[in-house]
């Protein structure tokens, strides 16, 4: 009898066509799919014993689970900050899988060099003189690598290797921010610095920029070195610290400056909004997120540093049956993961179909349509912007239950957007970065909340 397998492998490419024929029709109805509707409960299946194969299997998820998918690739999904994948990403994401590459070992494959080739394209992209980088998961990780190295660097100030000796050697650290994401606490904890080593700076009057003056007074209080951690586009409100001054206080403290750059790293392409991002080359690391605003798909970001001895010193990784560092280090040498698939052929294909030109068009749409919502909002009666549209986010109060409106504009199908909390006062955001968004979604999330509010 013929295994499910042998008969997948015969039919191979009617499968491939089939399952292509299903994602178009998905990606042709995305536009109109609900954004993020209410999943209804799917019973559990038992674990197959035979299998039904590919066709049966593709069945079986278009019956049981894609009804409950969020349309997250579309134009309005606008929670958390949230890309889609432009054609050309899509097609590296599936090449990807076919050629199913080892990125992080330099043997045997060109995959490493293309990864260099491209993290080289963003480094320039983003003006990172001198910077090294890998890629990663996610902002999330590549905050928590950056600050890996970090760590490394105050043991280094101290005479001590923490990736040789442990924390018990290194003792405390402080680490300064002015409106520090979330992730980095979670990298604060996971790294054993502990989510208090975190000191909040005071921000700046009604921003979330981090006040130059009290961060020098924080850093001159303190013996010895310290972490800095600066904002390039906070969460809520898009705002930059100031990054310039920062550096400039290098010049009296010693403190390694990391930079979540995530998404407002973005600024660097569009030339009205650059300025807020120059100084980010002085930086020691760098978090730049990809399946946010470059439209690359999950999961996709580049830590980039400007020391990769102490990166290699953190991160390597030595057995017999690896080889040895030599030259370029193998990419296992420098992040967590010791093996991991080709995440930069997607970011590859993006940037060589597009190019720089391509990329920025995205970034200026997604902030003129940004642009747009928040203007047309304010004449809503009882709905109030919290702050400028400085970007990609526009971040506004609105009258009633907060989360009963959440409740409406998702169950309604035409956006999905997400709450949060704004100096002390509840709010809604709309995050703009997918490359299908257009002026006329604005002008649908505009009407719609016109009419539940």
């Amino acid at each position: 009898m013929t295994s499910p397998l042998d008969g997948d492998l015969a039919a191979l490419p009617d499968l491939l066509q089939a399952t292509r024929d299903y994602a178009v029709t998905v990606l042709d109805g995305l536009a109109e799919r609900p954004v993020a509707p209410a999943p209804a409960p799917v019973p559990p299946a038992p674990l197959p014993v035979r299998g039904v194969g590919t066709a049966g299997a593709l069945a079986a998820f278009d019956r049981r689970w894609a009804p409950g998918f969020s349309a997250s690739a579309g134009p309005r999904y606008l929670g958390f900050v949230t890309g889609g994948s432009t054609p050309a990403a899509l097609a590296g994401d599936w090449l990807t899988s076919a050629f199913d590459q080892n990125a992080s070992n330099r043997s045997g494959s060109a995959a490493a060099a293309l990864e260099d080739e491209t993290v080289a394209w963003l480094g320039e992209m983003f003006g990172l003189t001198g910077h090294h980088g890998a890629f990663v998961s996610g902002a999330t990780m590549s905050n928590l690598v950056g600050l890996a190295i970090g760590r490394e660097w105050i043991g280094e100030q101290r005479g001590v290797s923490v990736a040789r000796q442990g924390l018990a050697a290194l003792g405390e650290v402080t680490v300064l921010s002015g409106a520090a994401h979330s992730s980095v606490y979670k990298a604060l904890s996971i790294l054993g610095l502990g989510r208090d080593a975190l000191r909040p700076v005071p921000t700046l009057p009604d921003r979330e920029a981090i006040d130059v003056a009290a961060l020098e007074a924080a850093l001159a209080a303190l013996d010895g070195p310290a972490i800095v951690v600066a904002n390039a586009g906070t969460v809520n409100t898009v705002d930059f610290d100031d990054l310039q001054a920062i550096v400039a206080l290098r010049d009296r403290y010693p403190f390694w400056l990391h930079v979540d750059a995530a998404f407002g790293g973005f600024a660097a392409l569009s030339p009205p909004h650059a300025h807020l991002v120059a100084g980010l080359a002085a930086a020691d690391s760098v978090c730049i997120d990809l399946h946010k605003w470059l439209n690359v798909p999950y999961d996709a970001a580049v830590q980039f540093t400007r020391h990769r001895d102490l990166q290699v010193a953190v991160f390597q990784n030595t057995a017999a049956y690896l080889p040895a560092i030599s030259g370029e280090p193998d990419f296992f040498h420098l992040t967590p993961e010791n093996s991991r698939r080709l995440r930069a052929l997607a970011a590859w294909f993006t940037l060589t179909a597009y190019g720089t030109e391509g990329h920025r068009a995205i970034v200026d749409g997604a902030i003129t349509a940004a642009h747009r919502l928040g203007e047309r909002l304010t004449a809503i009666p009882g709905v109030r912007l919290l702050s400028p549209v400085r970007l990609n986010v526009v971040c506004f109060s609105v009258p009633g239950d907060l989360p009963a409106v959440v409740r409406a504009i998702a169950d309604s199908g035409e956006a999905f957007l997400t709450p949060t909390v704004y100096q002390g006062i509840p709010a809604l955001r709309a995050a703009f970065s997918n490359w299908r968004t257009a002026p006329a979604d604005a002008d649908r999330v505009h009407d719609l909340l016109r009419k539940l509010l």
